[in-house]
This record gives C-alpha cells, structure tokens and sequence, in this order.
C-alpha cells in the first residue's frame, strides 16, 4: 500500500512542478511579448521622425536650387 501512495503523491508534485513552470513560462512570455511591442512603437516612432528629416532635407534641397 506503501508504493501505489508514494507513486500518487509523486504523480501530484510532478504535475504541481509543471503547473509552476508553465505559469513562469506565461509570465515570462507576455512580459517578452510587451518588450516586443514597446520596441515596435520606438521604431515606428524613430521611423517617423526619420520620415520627416528625409522630407525637410528634400525640400531644403529643392529650395537651393
């Protein structure tokens, strides 16, 4: 009676580890996808301005002429 009770307690605290695990990894993967998506604004953002700069030096390049 001893094994099949050891067996179901180690049975629970494996799939406990793994619940603990798969909720690090969920948490680690939103914070990942949140990193992403701040870093997609910077460089839409940094695009942008970009963007600008190109269009004014044009049209200081347009002006020289």
């Amino acid at each position: 009676m001893f094994w099949p009770m050891l067996a179901v307690a180690l049975g629970f605290l494996g799939i406990a580890v793994l619940g603990v695990l798969g909720i690090s990894v969920f948490v680690e993967a939103r914070r990942l996808g949140d990193e992403v998506a701040r870093t997609a604004a910077r460089i839409d953002r940094a695009a942008q301005d970009l963007e600008r700069a190109a269009a004014d030096l044009a049209h200081t390049g347009e002006s020289l002429r």
